[in-house]
């Protein structure tokens, strides 16, 4: 059956809705599917389910949303009730009687009591929940992205519910949904009982309790911002002062935040007397080689500003760097775990590092317009520029956190494939964009399409070079790349068995490639 042409239809009796609920219930169990799931498997078990229950096929897509209830239910029911989103729709609400207002989140209940908005409210509250009367999942997405909430209850019609799958999915939002009675846009009616039944529900499950990823964020930005990177320098120097104050500034800190995320998936004793420095190691290292690449590169701008080697000559933003990477090497000798499990961290240390320095010779080469190097080279340049940066970030944290050989191997693959992806990524937004000081140079897999299609392309000036990649349609084959590299990080994500980590990247992912997947 094509859902497209399917009728949305929800059971009329309420011993058939509850069946259905035990039903999905007890096969998730059984099966253990996990989020989010595909639509393709989803409907493959609802029309198996139907079928074997003898129930009329009319309520598959009304089964497909109760199977992906169950798989999301743990997580959900694992998530404190003041960090759950309860989301209603405005038609609950009684046209022709209510009193409430609308701004611009969405319907301000009056409290009129002319329809049941006002009670599931005030019951939503008092147990803790954020509330919000508006249409779609838009809006939920976004507060869960932004770290205001980790788990959203939402009740809408089924056509809704069906076009917020995709999103929903891509963006990894721990949701439960309750369809409406029936459709319409006007004086609609929910299972009460129902969503009673899971509004009330919380248990304690570390393993299944999302982590906020903005949240860990913030924490992680006034750590980074406030007076206590003091305590990990001492020795007033000139390079010390100016190793610290490239430290604090600029950028998403993304890679100190997968650190501290992968560590607190698979630590069972989190200590934030091991969670800050694990993070400032790896910043230190980062930052140590944007200093040296600005240094290579001949940046002159970094975070909006001078780069350091622009601010302070070449002598002393070297002589930082080179600071910054014996301080991560120091604090990683102090970290205060097992010795077996510093010799592991500094060992995945080194090899990114001599990988890292690989593909940076490699990028140098291509700058100095000496080398064009192959498709296939310029992937392996980006996994060992971005995917080592991006790999011991993430591999770090999970050896701290005491992660078994087998998940870091499975990081170690996801890792190769998002470097690539990044890297891609931003080939084809500096593409994109227009920009006055864009050098050819700077579009590093499109010359590499570019040679693959001719063995002597013609690179004389940007614009006849951009007029070539789109005459050819190369950009549409880079986004084509990207996107298999994207369904690769996906599927080795779920190769993973620690289901916080698991979630929180497939969150990232959904962030990050969002806008130039949805062009496949």
């Amino acid at each position: 059956m094509n859902k497209k042409k399917r009728i949305l239809k929800v059971p009329k009796e309420s011993f058939l809705r509850n069946k259905l609920r035990k039903e999905t219930h007890q096969l998730i169990s059984e099966i253990g599917l996990r989020p989010p799931a595909p639509f393709t498997v989803m409907e493959q078990l609802a029309i198996d389910l139907l079928q074997r229950l003898e129930i009329s096929e009319e309520y598959i897509d009304f089964t497909i949303v109760l199977i992906g209830n169950e798989t999301w239910r743990k997580t959900v029911e694992a998530t404190p009730f003041h960090r759950r989103l309860l989301l209603l729709p405005q038609c609950l609400k009684d046209n022709n009687s209510c009193q409430g207002v609308f701004d611009e989140l969405g319907l301000n209940c009056a409290g009129c009591k002319s329809c049941p908005i006002d009670d599931i409210l005030i019951e939503a509250e008092n147990l803790g929940y954020s509330t919000l009367v508006a249409e779609g999942t838009t809006v939920a997405i976004g507060l869960v992205e932004e770290g205001a909430i980790d788990a959203v209850i939402g009740v809408s019609c089924m056509p809704v519910l069906q076009r917020s799958f995709e999103a929903v999915t891509k963006a990894a939002v721990p949701v439960i949904g309750l369809p409406l009675m029936y459709d319409g846009c006007v004086n609609t009616k929910i299972d009460l009982k129902w969503l009673y039944d899971e509004i009330c529900t919380e248990i304690e499950d570390k393993g299944s309790n999302p982590i906020s990823i903005s949240g860990l964020n913030l924490q992680l930005n006034e750590f980074f911002g406030n007076g206590t990177l003091d305590k990990f320098f001492g020795k007033k120097s000139e390079t010390e002062r100016l190793a610290k104050e490239f430290l604090q500034v600029g950028g998403q800190r993304m890679r100190p935040l997968i650190t501290a995320l992968s560590y607190k998936a698979y630590s069972q004793q989190e200590n934030d007397d091991v969670l800050y420095p694990l993070s400032l190691i790896i910043e230190c290292f980062h930052k140590a080689s944007l200093i040296h690449d600005d240094i290579e590169d001949e940046t002159a701008i970094r975070y909006d500003t001078d780069t350091v080697h622009k601010k302070h000559g070449i002598p002393h933003a070297i002589n930082a760097g080179d600071f910054l990477i014996g301080k991560g090497y120091e604090l990683l000798a102090q970290l205060p775990v097992e010795g077996a499990v510093i010799a592991k961290a500094l060992q995945k240390v080194a090899q990114s590092h001599t990988q890292l320095t690989r593909g940076q010779g490699a990028d140098i080469q291509f700058n100095s317009g000496k080398y064009v190097p192959g498709l296939e080279e310029t992937l392996e340049i980006f996994q060992h520029k971005t995917g080592e940066a991006i790999k011991v970030a993430l591999v770090m944290g999970a050896i701290v956190g005491g992660a078994s050989n087998d998940e870091i191997t499975i990081l170690e693959n996801f890792a190769d494939y998002f470097g690539i992806a990044y890297q891609v990524r931003d080939d084809l937004n500096e593409f994109e964009e227009q920009r006055s000081d864009e050098k050819i140079a700077d579009f590093p897999l499109l010359v590499a399409l570019l040679r693959e299609h001719s063995s002597e392309p013609r690179l004389t000036d940007v614009v006849t070079f951009k007029r070539q990649i789109k005459e050819l349609k190369l950009d549409e084959k880079a986004h084509s790349i990207l996107n298999s590299y994207v369904a690769k990080c996906y599927a080795e994500l779920d190769k993973l068995e620690n289901d916080r980590l698991r979630l929180s990247l497939y969150g990232v992912l959904g962030k990050i490639f969002k806008p130039l997947v949805a062009n496949e």
